[in-house]
């Protein structure tokens, strides 16, 4: 993909057909502020380019017909989530679709250059399989901070060798397209935000809750990053006085207090002390534990599994009430691996909320688990590259 928009309203006409797919030349009209003839113009233009093409007859609104208008086919762009423990490797269609995804396991903390070895590999694998010949550009995920003008990672805790490297400038040259790189929250946020449960809402919160514990924060429609890309670093928010010791450096940080991590030492802990026999067996088969085998001990009805759950449950519900009453926000999204504990996890973290939020911030606020799972991150990841090649160059 060589071609730009070249101003706001052509960028404008590009992201509507990226958000609700063909439309009409009219249809356009009642969606954008042009007269008639300026929109034929830019459309024209953009036809041009071959970032559009016409797609049939649109129907009848009385009168002459006029033609369909949708994003070129043929455009393909690469979404990578990177988490703690997985990559997700997606290929998407200019209207976000996703028409092949890859996961493999992956320690993050094996450093960048094995990393992204996996992820090429897992792009080439998708190219072979006939659903793209190239990629029009890339969007990656991190699970720490980025400073995201220029797409690096900065002092990020549970990713030790990271900090500094340019990963946008790296997978650019390898990828042989633009690259955009952002925080994989964030990412969440916007796969949510264009495909999921958060389509028709401009303020919210997406909490991820995996290994480590994050929030993206959309206000009208846009994600806030903050100064300087760190906004919504809520895993380091002090949860426990003078608790236990986090990976940052500080003590008490809610994600040293339940994360996927947490709860699995949590769990072991528990198992060996003879406190659940259910969480006992699965230790002694598999040798470790993880928020998986919590989730399923809860299901079968195990009492310590379950009082885990909660007792992590509250203390994130209680930093998200902090986060209500501060943002009024009109919904909060709950998100990533740990979000397999289900019900009991979501009632735990909404009883803090509710109980300690004002009635005019929770009156009408839906708390609600991700609708996408782990192809939020690669939508997101999708949208984010999206965005930048659908601006103005």
């Amino acid at each position: 993909m060589t071609a730009r928009p070249a101003n706001a309203h052509q960028a404008r006409l590009l992201r509507l057909l990226r958000d609700d797919g063909p439309n009409s030349r009219a249809q356009l009209g009642d969606r954008v502020d042009l007269s008639r003839s300026k929109l034929a113009v830019e459309v024209e233009r953009l036809l041009e380019t071959g970032l559009v093409v016409a797609d049939g007859l649109a129907a009848s609104r009385g009168g002459r017909r006029s033609h369909n208008i949708r994003l070129a086919p043929a455009l393909r762009f690469l979404g990578v989530d990177i988490g703690a423990t997985s990559i997700d490797v997606a290929v998407t269609n200019a209207e976000l679709e996703v028409l092949g995804h890859i996961n493999q396991p992956m320690d993050v903390r094996e450093g960048p250059v094995a990393v992204f070895e996996q992820v090429l590999s897992m792009a080439a694998k998708l190219k072979a399989s006939g659903l793209a010949e190239g990629f029009d550009g890339a969007g990656i995920g991190v699970p720490g901070p980025v400073r995201f003008p220029e797409g690096v990672p900065v002092a990020p805790p549970i990713m030790p060798g990271w900090d500094g490297f340019p990963v946008r400038e790296a997978l650019s040259q390898d990828l042989g397209c633009p690259v955009m790189v952002d925080n994989d929250v964030n990412l969440m946020a916007m796969g949510e935000q264009h495909a999921g449960v958060a389509r028709t809402v401009g303020d919210f919160l997406c909490v991820k809750i995996g290994t480590g514990i994050g929030c993206g924060i959309v206000v009208g429609g846009e994600v806030y990053r903050g100064t300087t890309g760190s906004a919504g670093d809520i895993g380091h928010i002090q949860a426990v006085p003078d608790g236990r010791p986090c990976a940052c450096g500080n003590r008490g940080c809610l994600e040293a207090h339940f994360s996927g991590a947490a709860l699995a030492r949590d769990a072991e802990e528990a198992a060996r002390q003879g406190l659940s026999q259910e969480l006992a067996a699965r230790l002694e088969t598999a040798g470790s534990l993880s928020a998986v085998d919590v989730a399923a001990a809860a299901v079968a009805g195990d009492a310590t599994a379950l009082d885990l759950i909660r007792e992590g449950g509250n203390r994130t519900g209680q930093v998200i009430a902090g986060l209500v009453s501060f943002f009024n926000p009109g919904l909060v999204v709950i998100g990533g691996g740990v979000t397999g504990l289900g019900h009991t996890l979501l009632a735990a973290i909404r009883t803090q909320v509710y109980r300690q939020s004002l009635p005019l911030a929770t009156g009408n606020l839906p708390i609600v688990l991700g609708e996408l799972g782990p192809t939020a991150g690669v939508i997101g990841a999708a949208r984010l590259i999206s965005d930048h090649l659908f601006s103005p160059a």
